[in-house]
């Protein structure tokens, strides 16, 4: 009994980790709006992040799961699904051609691969434990893909020397979410859900890393940006000052001797 009570206490910290983490994207949507522009930031962690919700949330039900054994799974990748199905909409209203047209090209498969499994899991596997292993294994690999999709972002913050593409606490909601869903599924010696934090704890913490280590940079490369432009107005109101002005004297009056 009481490691069930615990293991429902994970979860319910779990739930709280993934609200959080599943929310984190709503301050860089806000800013998308605001400019109208996605500017460089990649609709792909969004779109995995859909897959995985849509798995587990049909992995935790009675059709998948005995009973409502998995409960805290399907309501949190529940509230997943509807956040993200809104930050992609967002993205392909804000994106340019090219981008919304790449954004689509990746849901379309995304939402036919959840449909071809939720239909074999449903009519050709006929046991609660084999529809759990179906969906846990493509479940393992969609998270596999969104814990690793984050590689990118941190690929660009190496590049450009900048964490303005990888939000901290999108980094910091990742780890938390991973460690407590990794020990939720060791206690309940369910591996389909432990596995994949196995990757998102380390990722988590790569990504805290990278953030401590170039935020300091990103504020270096901030002032110098603020100087350059600062140096760019004194040198357009030079430019525009009268040549009378830049020697030190005024035109005199026509006519004035």
């Amino acid at each position: 009994m009481v490691p069930n009570t615990v293991r429902v206490a994970v979860g319910i910290l779990g739930n709280a980790a993934s609200m959080l983490l599943y929310a984190a994207p709503i301050l860089t949507f806000r800013k998308v709006i605001k400019k109208g522009n996605v500017e460089e930031f990649s609709c792909v962690p969004y779109i995995l992040a859909l897959f995985n919700c849509l798995l587990y949330t049909w992995y935790g039900l009675p059709v998948v799961s005995s009973g409502w054994e998995n409960m805290t799974v399907s309501t949190i990748n529940g509230l997943g699904i509807l956040l993200e199905i809104t930050f992609i909409s967002i993205y392909v209203w804000f994106a340019p051609r090219e981008k919304k047209r790449f954004a689509l090209g990746l849901v379309l498969p995304v939402l036919t691969l959840f449909g071809l499994t939720a239909c074999l899991s449903s009519f050709m596997v006929h046991s609660h434990h084999m529809r759990k292993v179906f969906v846990g294994s493509v479940g393992l690999v969609a998270s596999i893909s969104m814990y690793s999709s984050p590689m990118v972002a941190a690929k660009q913050v190496i590049t450009t020397k900048s964490v303005e593409f990888m939000p901290f606490y999108l980094s910091l909601f990742s780890f938390l979410s991973s460690a407590l869903w990794m020990i939720y599924g060791l206690l309940g010696r369910d591996l389909f859900i432990a596995s994949p934090n196995f990757i998102g704890v380390p990722m988590g913490i790569l990504q805290l890393a990278l953030y401590c280590i170039y935020r300091r940079s990103d504020g270096a490369a901030g002032k110098l940006h603020g100087t350059a432009i600062d140096q760019e107005k004194g040198l357009k109101a030079v430019v525009a000052m009268p040549p009378q002005e830049l020697a030190g004297t005024k035109p005199e009056a026509e006519g004035q001797k």
